[in-house]
């Protein structure tokens, strides 16, 4: 007997290896179904002609092994392969397809590109015209490959020869730009010919010089240039090079796009637009003037560590209804996140003008929980004929779009809606017999979809759009069971970690955007600033990175180390400034962090938490001093936390259900105080006859601490009410991404009167992590998902539920069904290379290995009673 063939190898969390920023990238393998545990491997390398194999490796590592030869050298391109041999296999499996990993530009002193942009004068205040940037380049014979290394101070688009490069939009995405600016390597060698070639380039302003941030925005947070850095290397046949790069020789010149933001939408004049641009033979009316030369620090130019930003989803819209007076209001049916494709043919200088929104108030679109993101773009025909157009730098989020000025009829065929976030590909699945909660999970993916566009954001729509940490602290367990989200997370870490002040102190949100009086100076916050050590450890136990704990190591140790000299010997933190369970439904709409639980409760329990996740990092890592030193700290934490804020009786101080779901959840209390909790904690939920009493801390644990402490029926009838506040209240209003207030839309069908309304946030979905390990049952009981726990625990009146991960080693699944006559029937599936255990109710644990397994819970208790 012989092994399948494993699948192709990947690198690091990339989606392919062309253009990776390290000299020994990782790999990672997958074993098709039913190939049994793998005992060894083989790596084969070929570069440059030479061959060079590992030999065979005794071990079952198959996930981000460590690279096998010599480290890379830039531009360098090696194919690789894998075979394996598994229990009971004579001989090893056949080699893998060959897959490419491609050095980028390792060495700052391979870089010869300077940013170019418009040599016009520029006014920091006011609207600025993007301009684009060309260059006219000549090759003297075939080619045999190109590669072009690009990026920009603000946002670009590429064009070679009339033809576009790559399909990712808003590149080179949002990091500290004075630490770090992404560039992306394309393979451009079908591009070119031999003879005459044109390089081009739009350009817009984004996040580097653009509006943005609260309050209408700040402009020029990074610079206030435009400019491309763009480096094409092409390769001969006879092995001779030659680099075009951004310098003096280009030249640039406005372009049809008039003004641009990705707050305020995109103006687009079509009488200006000159399709053979990029190409050989331009129009002449075209004004190219000699660009101006930036500077740009090279080592701060780095690769991605994940996908970029693309269009994955196209829809039309559902319902377009003229209103009479020359406008049609379209409804997609769908909240989401991106802009509208047209097409459209009518008179010279006609005008269409597009707004968005994510609701309607009284059939009108409701525009102020926008507050100043205009999220208004507009066409301005040039009566040439049937156009098509797509704004390329500003994205938007809304449900509804209104259009005036459109000349003739407005059909379905003539607008797209074009769905925008980082391309992720999709890891999980779930759905149930009860059609509300599987409407609630889907809502949980989209919020999640729009709001995952390079970074994690708050929200996609209003004058905001930020990295909270906060948010994605407590997101990131459902996020990384949804969608592989590794590489953008560990490059949005990357950013918290230079964003960190020297104290330890943590950002509010990263990027940070400076000069705003209400969230700077920085200052310490529990639950945001616990990012630094929580989220590492989500990742790591999801999947299956070492190296992600390790490099937030330090950034998480400051962070712990600081609140540890704020709180003081007494190791309450109870001073400063703090959020609290934030949007508390009881707390008022003008202040959302006058909840009914103590901040400073709350900042005390999630000190001793990250002091025991400190803990727990060290002693993965091997830091067992820092083990510990800091499992000593959370103990202590804990005590002061009882001492302080659980009364003799067994109740806390706060009698609030996010006291006592944290105080059990982050296991707070000795044996009988967490009884009491769970007790009281069902008793609160019950007292308000289930509707949602927790904010943005107390609500990603409270269906955990009411299951862990005997009362899952309690959590079910919290999961499934329908009244307002809860998490189906807004599905039963027609909402088709989760909101950012439990009553963004109250039950009278008017928007909340707070200053921050948002139809889409992912922070309250994070109920999401419940359904999948306890309604679904799929949870990992060792990092990367290598062994598994199936435990579904029904309730809530559902009947049967499905739920797919895909694991670092290949599917998960369990799917469950309850029958008349009380049994539960599972069908489990355990990916090649992992074991599990499935636990179902009243039945004692069955050990299952890789392969599909089919159990029923009445024959498991009859083979073991």
């Amino acid at each position: 007997m012989s092994t399948p063939q494993p699948a192709p190898v990947s690198f690091e969390h990339l989606p392919d290896g062309l253009g990776i920023g390290t000299a020994t990238p990782r790999l990672t393998w997958k074993l098709p179904p039913a190939s049994g545990s793998q005992q060894a491997y083989e790596i084969r390398l070929e570069r440059a002609g030479r061959q060079h194999s590992t030999g065979r490796i005794e071990g079952s590592g198959q996930v981000l092994v460590p690279w096998p030869g010599e480290p890379l050298a830039s531009r360098e391109s090696v194919s690789v392969r894998v075979r394996v041999w598994t229990a009971g296999a004579v001989t090893p499996s056949a080699w893998s397809e060959p897959s490419t990993v491609e050095a980028g530009l390792l060495d700052p002193a391979d870089w010869r590109a300077a940013p170019v942009g418009a040599g016009w004068p520029e006014d920091s205040d006011a609207e600025r015209r993007p301009a684009r940037v060309r260059k006219d380049f000549h090759l003297d014979r075939p080619i045999t490959r190109a590669r072009l290394y690009v990026t920009a101070h603000g946002l670009y688009e590429v064009e070679i020869n009339g033809l576009r490069v790559g399909s990712e939009v808003l590149a080179p995405g949002w990091t500290v730009y004075p630490h770090r600016l992404r560039y992306r390597t394309h393979d451009v060698t079908a591009l070119l010919a031999t003879g005459a070639n044109v390089i081009g380039a739009w350009l817009g302003d984004g996040w580097y010089r653009g509006k943005y941030g609260f309050d209408g925005g700040t402009r020029n947070i990074y610079g206030n240039d435009q400019a491309l850095i763009a480096q094409l290397e092409v390769t001969y046949d006879d092995g001779t090079t030659v680099v075009i790069a951004t310098d003096a020789t280009w030249t640039a010149a406005a372009g049809p796009i008039v003004s641009s933001g990705l707050y305020e939408g995109e103006c687009f004049d079509a009488r200006l637009d000159d399709p053979s641009w990029a190409t050989r033979a331009p129009e002449q009316h075209t004004e190219w003037t000699p660009v101006r030369l930036g500077s740009r620090d090279p080592r701060t130019l780095v690769s991605p560590q994940g996908p970029p930003v693309r269009c994955t989803q196209e829809m039309a819209p559902t319902a377009i209804t003229p209103t009479g007076d020359g406008r049609h209001l379209l409804d997609f049916g769908q909240n989401l996140v991106g802009r509208l494709r047209l097409t459209v043919d009518g008179p010279v200088g006609t005008i269409i003008t597009i707004r968005h929104a994510e609701v309607l108030q009284d059939g009108e679109l409701a525009t102020e929980p926008l507050r100043e993101a205009y999220s208004t773009d507009t066409l301005i025909l040039s009566g040439r004929g049937p156009y098509t157009w797509e704004p390329r730098f500003t994205l938007h989020g809304f449900r509804y779009a209104e259009i005036s000025g459109w000349p003739g009829e407005l059909t379905q065929e003539s607008v797209t809606a074009r769905v925008y976030h980082t391309d992720m590909r999709r890891t999980g699945w779930f759905e149930c017999s009860d059609p509300l909660i599987n409407r609630l999970h889907e809502n949980v993916v989209w919020s999640m979809r729009g709001n995952f566009v390079d970074i994690p954001t708050d929200c996609p729509q209003r004058d905001e759009r930020l990295g909270w940490t906060g948010d994605l602290q407590v997101f990131a367990p459902t996020a990384s069971f949804l969608y592989d989200c590794a590489g953008l997370l560990d490059s949005w870490l990357t950013d918290v970690r230079l964003e960190q002040l020297p104290d330890g102190t943590v950002p509010w949100y990263v990027p940070v955007i400076p000069g705003k009086p209400m969230w700077t100076p920085i200052q310490p916050g529990a639950a945001w600033g616990d990012v630094a050590t929580l989220t590492p450890w989500t990742l790591y136990r999801r999947f299956g990175d070492l190296q992600i704990l390790s490099s937030n190591y330090a950034m998480a140790k400051a962070w712990v180390d600081l609140v540890e000299r704020l709180a003081g010997s007494d190791r309450l933190w109870d001073t400063g400034f703090q959020l609290g369970d934030w949007l508390d439904p009881a707390a008022p709409p003008d202040d959302p962090a006058a909840g009914c639980t103590d901040r400073y409760l709350v900042a005390t329990a999630y000190f001793a938490y990250s002091a025991r996740h400190l803990s727990l990092a060290a002693a993965e890592l091997g830091m067992e001093r820092d083990a510990t030193q800091y499992a000593a700290l959370a103990a202590e934490v804990a005590a002061a936390f009882r001492d302080r804020y659980v009364l003799p009786d067994g109740r806390m101080t706060s009698d609030a259900p996010t006291a006592y779901a944290l105080g059990i959840a982050f296991d707070l209390l000795t044996d009988p105080q967490r009884r009491a909790a769970g007790d009281r904690l069902a008793e609160l939920v019950l007292a308000d006859e289930a509707r949602i009493a927790t904010g943005f801390v107390g609500t990603p644990v409270i269906c955990d601490a009411l299951t862990d402490t005997g009362h899952l029926d309690v959590a079910y009838r919290l999961l499934t009410q329908t009244e307002c506040p809860s998490w189906l209240y807004p599905v039963t209003q027609g909402a088709t991404t989760i909101w950012e207030r439990w009553d963004s839309l109250r039950p009278d069908g008017t928007l909340n009167p707070g200053g921050m309304t948002s139809f889409n946030h992912y922070a309250l979905g994070a109920v999401a992590d419940w359904l999948h390990r306890v309604v679904g049952g799929i949870a990992e009981s060792t990092p990367g998902y290598r062994r598994l726990v199936f435990q579904p625990r029904p309730g809530g009146g559902i009947t049967w539920a499905r739920t797919r991960h895909e694991t670092p080693y290949g599917a998960a699944e369990l799917s469950w069904e309850t029958t008349i006559d009380g049994r539960m029937c599972v069908h489990a599936v355990v990916p090649d290379g992992c074991s599990g255990v499935v636990q179902l109710p009243g039945c004692p644990p069955v050990q299952v290995g890789p392969g599909e397994h089919d159990l029923d819970s009445w024959e498991i208790v009859k083979k073991t009673a």
